[in-house]
């Protein structure tokens, strides 16, 4: 494990010249402890990794070192060939790249790894899209993406709905793909932001340099932004008792329902769970869905409003009111 590490150091300097050692610790998911250590143990075998103090410093490999990738796992391998989301590759005009990369790579396997790198591509696919999502258009994609790759700045207008169209001039920093869905992310006025593709009505590449924050990193500003995002997410928690046999359909039921926690089934075969929701209303129309076989505790409040919305019900339907035949 330790060797694989250290060739992935070797590799990560190679690819980035110069890389601090709490960025190698948090690629490599062990501690800066660990990462003096591995470099010592790297000087120790002749490979000239030198440190550089202060401000912009940082771990680097001395002159024009290079070491040739002398061999792949066969997990790495088949990691390689499973199947990528063609949707999204397709998008980003890619789609024949990679499957032309593959084959090369595939044709340059020694015969036993190629059996391994066939195995996985026949039994793992990847489909980033969902069931009930409609296919969104993305006609400003591939002007963005030109756009990232030549370091430009953009004009463009974005729909915001019911708000009408904002006039935006950005400094796109990249591109990312949320299931099936495109963002790009960009420094505007200072601050770094994340936009709809869809939403982009138009995009002008200007002729001057996008100005790209100090250390971006777009992986990481991604993982923060929607952690943000979800802690915070508008909460609503209810407490109920569901029939044992439905508790299996209560993630399912609601696209805006979250089961946080599920208890034991009593005597009577009913099982206490506790809910999450944006708001009141769709615990409410959640609770309506399931009848008698789901039974709200907790807030009273919401108790109060299902039995109100179920009698209404009843009393809609009693009054024999609809087509007459």
């Amino acid at each position: 494990m330790r060797a694989d590490r250290l060739f992935s150091i070797v590799l990560l300097l190679q690819s980035y010249r110069q890389l601090t050692a709490r960025d190698l610790a948090r690629r490599l998911e062990v501690s800066e402890r660990t990462i003096h250590r591995d470099m010592e143990a790297l000087s120790g075998a002749g490979v000239p990794v030198v440190a550089e103090r202060g401000t912009g410093g940082g771990w680097s490999l001395l002159g024009e070192y290079r070491t040739n990738l002398t061999g792949l796992s066969e997990a790495e391998i088949q990691s390689l060939f499973v199947t990528q989301p063609s949707r999204l590759l397709a998008d980003l005009n890619l789609e024949k790249a990679s499957e032309g990369a593959l084959l090369k790579l595939l044709a340059a396997l020694p015969p036993l790894h190629r059996r391994g790198a066939e195995y996985a591509r026949q039994r793992i696919y990847v489909d980033v899209t969902g069931w009930n999502r409609a296919e969104e258009t993305v006609p400003m994609l591939h002007t963005l993406q030109d756009a990232i790759w030549q370091g430009r700045r953009v004009r463009m207008s974005y729909g915001r709905g019911e708000c009408g169209t904002t006039e935006r001039l950005i400094d796109p920093l990249g591109l990312v793909a949320k299931g099936s869905v495109w963002y790009v992310v960009a420094a505007v006025e200072g601050q770094v932001r994340s936009y709809r593709v869809s939403r982009v009505e138009s995009a002008e590449i200007l002729d001057e340099p996008a100005m790209r924050p100090p250390g971006f990193d777009l992986a990481a500003f991604w993982e923060e932004s929607s952690e943000r995002f979800r802690t915070q997410l508008p909460s609503y928690r209810v407490r109920a008792r569901a029939r044992r046999e439905v508790v299996k359909r209560l993630p399912f039921a609601g696209r805006f329902a979250r089961v946080e926690e599920v208890g034991d089934a009593d005597a009577e075969g009913w099982v206490e769970v506790r809910l999450r929701f944006d708001v009141e209303e769709m615990a409410c129309e959640y609770a309506l869905g399931f009848g008698t076989q789901l039974e709200v505790l907790e807030p009273e409040g919401l108790r109060e409003k299902v039995a109100q919305a179920a009698a209404n019900v009843v009393a809609f339907y009693a009054r024999g009111a609809g087509p007459k035949a």
